[in-house]
């Protein structure tokens, strides 16, 4: 969801061309046969909800070499922070961060539980919104 929530947010801005934004799994949960699932139904529905779509998105793993792709790479909780660095091989330049890092008090620095195992998909993008929000507002001023 944070993939998508965040290029609404951008477009939305009118700063689609100044960023790229991706997602991808920190465990082999998300890929089936090497192709990859589509969005999850119930965050399909949550997105939809918000007027976001998300009709070619498939699942991929995060690869050691999006170290060098990307400035910054998020997490939603501190599991995938560790499961993360150890994919990426480290993270020496501090690119690996939580999302809600992003998101104003009391948000600050906490984890985003899974909707996949919560249910709560409605919740879950209710703070992906809050850290997206903050996460552009950063780029912004750095920009």
């Amino acid at each position: 969801m944070a993939e998508f929530i965040m290029r609404a947010m951008a477009a939305q801005a009118g700063l689609s061309q100044q960023f790229r934004f991706a997602s991808a799994a920190t465990s082999s949960e998300e890929i089936r046969n090497g192709i990859g699932n589509p969005v999850y139904p119930s965050a399909r529905e949550e997105l939809k909800k918000r007027g976001i779509r998300c009709d070619q998105k498939r699942a991929v793993q995060l690869k050691r070499e999006d170290y060098q792709h990307y400035d910054l790479l998020l997490g939603m909780e501190e599991r995938n922070l560790r499961d993360m660095r150890c994919i990426l091989g480290g993270d020496p330049a501090g690119k690996v961060k939580l999302l809600l890092d992003y998101a104003e008090a009391p948000l600050t620095g906490q984890n985003i539980a899974d909707p996949w195992y919560t249910g709560e998909f409605s919740a879950c993008a209710a703070q992906i919104e809050a850290g997206c929000r903050g996460l552009l507002e950063s780029l912004c001023k750095e920009r």
